[in-house]
């Protein structure tokens, strides 16, 4: 019989930070709340900082509600999926919270994924409206027809950016759109221009129902869509702000990608329910990052150990002052000690290593922010997180010290992985979720990640899945069968490498097989390097051994 919660070892709340509680109040309400009584609140207070343009939590409420208001006037019904192909800009925020307040679904998707990628995706959400911008559009239009997609709407980047920024911002985009035939698509900011109805009010929304649906990778089964509710993304939020402390008073540099889970919960709806500042950067670039640090001064900044070293390799790094950070949330792949004490030094902030995955929202656990820290741990679990080590084979708990499966338990689970109830079936076990990665806990309750009971590669703090880049290399006319492992690469933590069999007679150089992958998958899990195999290792049941194949190189 399960443990209730009272009776599971909980060493770790004896090193919480003073102030933080034990357990917090989530409220049940829909997730565009924290947008909108922030607004309330302080309407004139400002929201997104976006190449130094500001815009005030007013501003966005009312452009969210317009926006919500159009998307209900072109079709969209609650429950409709809505996909959002969006750099991070005041754009992505607006768009987001309007299509929640539509009562639909937010898709959130690389909107650097190609073609091969997006037809999977969209086929699989069923998405019947894209927003994008120009940059994106003729890839995304192209796909109306050969997916559920019913319209297509565009955003300029440059409605959104200072003088002179804009002009030539807005040149390139208008060569961007000669390609794109303009009756197919709706420029968004139509849809802005008039006030929503009389009377006009956001959508009822059951906040244990379905609010944003985000893809784990991959191009066909391997793919899983991650179900996340208003309730859960809420509570993520709610323990993200008591373990920091985080108010209004906080700004954040936003330059994870908000499609991903870490970036959006951490760095969007988090800063959102306290009403704090959000410096939002497309892209990121490290000495751009720190330019961008010293002008506009965030206390917090949320970031992957690839950044980390990016920025060590920056010549002029020691000329930026830095000194405005207080808090570093750093996650997606292990950090190592010399990067951490760099930083440090540099910033004067504190690198807050911590763990979390999509499936939980995101972030689940961290090291204190003012209290001890342990090299190599991933942290104490949130206010009401239960975390437990159980044996590979399911078979028992396990004491502090021994490794097993990390299996938790949290208000910010998912709902399930979209139409694939035997996945969900697999993750999701009496109200636990068992994550796949392996670790231990010790005494005091801080948490090791040892291994990875899954095969994924974490590239840059993005997840590759294996398999699809197999199947995107077995698509080539002279391989017979290849296998994708992650290798350890100093700057982004891990790069994939493909080992491959060609066929018999045939030749082929890396290059050739490097750029095959490039035309079908997003940069991230494109091989950084091929090897030509006679034969792969395997089983007796003919499955592949990577685990040999990582340990041969």
């Amino acid at each position: 019989m399960e443990k209730p919660l009272s009776e599971l070892h909980r060493p770790w709340l004896e090193h919480y930070d003073a102030g933080v509680p034990q357990h917090l109040d989530y409220p049940a309400i829909p997730l565009y709340r924290l947008l909108d009584d922030s607004a309330a609140q302080q309407p004139a207070h400002t929201c997104t900082i976006f190449f130094g343009k500001r815009m005030s939590y007013g501003a966005v409420k009312e452009a969210s509600d317009r926006l919500a208001a159009s998307l209900q006037g072109l079709g969209v019904q609650p429950g409709d999926r809505v996909a959002l192909l969006l750099p991070n800009s005041p754009q992505f925020i607006i768009a987001y919270y309007a299509i929640l307040k539509a009562g639909a679904v937010v898709v959130a998707l690389n909107p650097l994924y190609t073609a091969h990628e997006l037809l999977f995706h969209l086929n699989d959400s069923g998405a019947t409206t894209a927003i994008t911008i120009p940059l994106f559009l003729e890839k995304v239009s192209a796909l109306v027809g050969q997916t559920p997609l019913q319209r297509v709407i565009y955003t300029r980047v440059a409605d959104y950016l200072p003088f002179p920024l804009s002009l030539g911002s807005r040149l390139q985009e208008r060569k961007q759109m000669r390609q794109v035939d303009p009756g197919r698509v709706i420029h968004l900011a139509s849809l802005l221009h008039a006030p929503p109805p009389a009377g006009w009010q956001p959508a009822p929304v059951d906040p244990h129902s379905l609010a944003v649906l985000i893809y784990s990778g991959g191009t066909t089964g391997v793919a899983k869509g991650i179900m996340l509710s208003h309730y859960a993304l809420t509570a993520n939020a709610y323990q993200l702000r008591a373990w920091v402390n985080l108010d209004a008073e906080g700004r954040i540099l936003a330059v994870l990608p908000l499609f991903h889970g870490f970036g959006m919960s951490v760095t969007m709806n988090g800063p959102l329910l306290v009403g704090g500042e959000i410096i939002a950067l497309p892209r990121f670039q490290a000495e751009n990052v720190l330019k961008a640090i010293e002008e506009w001064k965030p206390t917090f900044f949320i970031g992957v150990p690839a950044m980390f070293g990016a920025f060590n390799s920056v010549p002029t790094l020691k000329k930026y002052t830095l000194r405005s950070v207080k808090g570093i949330f750093v996650g997606a792949a292990p950090l190592t000690q010399a990067l951490k004490s760099e930083f440090e030094g540099l910033s004067g902030a504190r690198l807050i290593e911590g763990y979390g995955l999509t499936e939980a929202v995101t972030a689940i656990m961290a090291n204190p922010y003012l209290g001890q820290h342990k090299v190599g741990s991933i942290g104490l679990p949130f206010p009401d997180v239960e975390v437990k080590i159980v044996a590979l084979d399911g078979s028992a708990d396990l004491p502090p010290g021994e490794s097993g499966e990390i299996v938790l338990r949290s208000p910010t689970l998912m709902l399930g992985y979209y139409n694939q109830p035997q996945a969900t079936a697999e993750a999701l076990r009496d109200g636990w979720l068992y994550t796949g990665d392996v670790g231990q806990m010790d005494a005091e309750g801080y948490f090791t990640i040892t291994d990875r009971k899954k095969e994924l590669i974490i590239v840059g703090g993005f997840n590759v899945f294996p398999r699809e880049v197999d199947e995107v290399l077995a698509l080539h006319p002279k391989v017979q069968e290849a296998a994708a492992v992650g290798i350890p690469d100093e700057r982004l933590g891990e790069r994939v490498r493909a080992c491959v069999v060609l066929r018999e007679g045939e030749t082929a150089t890396a290059e050739e097989l490097i750029a095959f992958c490039r035309e079908r998958l997003v940069g991230y899990k494109v091989p950084a390097e091929v090897e030509f195999r006679t034969s792969l290792p395997k089983n007796m049941i003919g499955k592949v051994l990577r685990r040999e194949l990582r340990e041969s190189q």
